[in-house]
């Protein structure tokens, strides 16, 4: 008796829980590619800039400073570039969660509204 009645509990228990245990691992496999982005887009700009540090370390006389100014454009136009990619990359990952989120929500919906 009381076994039948701990199964149905569990078993009660389980399925009113499992929307939140869904919800749970899509939060953390979307912060798990944030992070991972973050960590790229960190390492990506620390070597740019360090790059740039050494650059201007170099600049001796006045020819090399006119190269070092003439790398300005190109080192610009790649942080832009980086950074757009950045920004997309984002985007796409919010727009995935949401998506998934709204799938999540209507099974959910659905599953608790009688036929």
């Amino acid at each position: 008796m009381y076994t039948d009645m701990f199964k149905m509990f569990s078993e009660q228990a389980e399925k009113s829980l499992a929307p939140y245990q869904k919800f749970n691992a899509l939060m953390a496999k979307h912060v798990e590619q944030i992070t991972e982005l973050q960590v790229n887009a960190m390492k990506a700009y620390s070597e740019l800039g360090l790059a740039q540090f050494k650059a201007a370390s170099e600049v001796k006389d006045v020819t090399s400073l006119a190269a070092f100014n003439g790398q300005q454009m190109a080192t610009l136009t790649k942080l832009s570039q980086q950074l757009m990619d950045d920004s997309n990359k984002i985007q796409n990952i919010a727009k995935t969660f949401k998506d998934d989120v709204d799938q999540l929500t209507t099974e959910n919906i659905k599953a608790a509204t009688p036929a």
